[in-house]
């Protein structure tokens, strides 16, 4: 398992944890673990980048569609816990403008 997910059901926040790489072997559990919540009326989700030390292109493509995917239901999406490493590449990506983010 790469990641994983908990739905807190009294706040409606959802933290997914990253594994040590989030990468394209990654697309389908990520999406599939922010999907599932949806009917569950998540409002948060606090995606954990406290173990990973690797990430590409494609995590950053599926950031982007989750923000797309739940963007009309007014979910807010903050990357906490980001590296160094990490850091550097979101704010190449100006996924600062995009996202709510926290570092190391």
């Amino acid at each position: 398992m790469t990641l994983s997910s908990q739905m807190n059901e009294a706040s409606k926040v959802c933290r997914i944890s990253l594994s040590e790489r989030f990468d394209f072997h990654c697309v389908r559990e990520f999406r599939e673990a922010y999907e599932a919540v949806k009917d569950q009326g998540v409002k948060h989700f606090d995606v954990d980048f406290s173990k990973t030390g690797f990430i590409d292109s494609s995590a950053l493509g599926m950031l982007v569609n989750m923000e797309r995917y739940y963007k009309e239901f007014g979910v807010s999406i903050e990357l906490s816990n980001c590296n160094e490493q990490v850091k550097k590449i979101l704010l190449i990506a100006r996924f600062d403008k995009k996202f709510d983010i926290s570092f190391q």
